[in-house]
């Protein structure tokens, strides 16, 4: 996808989630061979300023998928913040309880960001087709066993 179409979708996005006109925000394309992710976002709350940052070399099949999870971090932000204050004011940490709790957590974030980002894509995405590409790339349910003893 060229830039200009990424901005506009940019745009459509930041509106459709209710982003703009309370944060300033600004999409970054990066282009660095090294950097493995689909996606990310920095986030300045004092000062309402976030940066969506997007993989110029992704694998991702649907970038628009991406742009839209990257938007609802910024929007879970204060419950991210919250839970981790939470979590690292009642376990010590580095201590097996914190890394248990914090681990939890971040799965469940990241699940809750991608299940919301998909119901917006397929509610009003131009691309409503779901990437597949981590999925693709699991072990099946079969070689999961594969190597495994019978415990009989």
């Amino acid at each position: 996808m060229n830039r200009e179409a990424l901005e506009a979708l940019f745009e459509k996005w930041r509106k459709k989630l209710r982003i703009s006109p309370g944060w300033d925000v600004k999409l970054e394309i990066v282009t660095d061979p090294d950097w493995r992710k689909s996606g990310d976002i920095k986030i300045d709350c004092d000062d309402r300023k976030a940066i969506v940052l997007l993989s110029g070399h992704a694998k991702q099949e649907n970038i628009e998928e991406v742009l839209v999870h990257e938007l609802f971090h910024l929007k879970m932000y204060p419950l991210d913040q919250t839970t981790e204050t939470l979590i690292d004011s009642c376990f010590g940490e580095g201590s097996p309880a914190h890394d248990f709790a914090m681990t939890q957590f971040m799965t469940t974030l990241e699940q809750t960001v991608e299940e919301l980002a998909k119901c917006f894509l397929l509610e009003f995405g131009e691309n409503r087709s779901l990437s597949f590409g981590r999925c693709a790339r699991q072990k099946s349910f079969d070689e999961l066993y594969d190597g495994l003893k019978n415990l009989e």
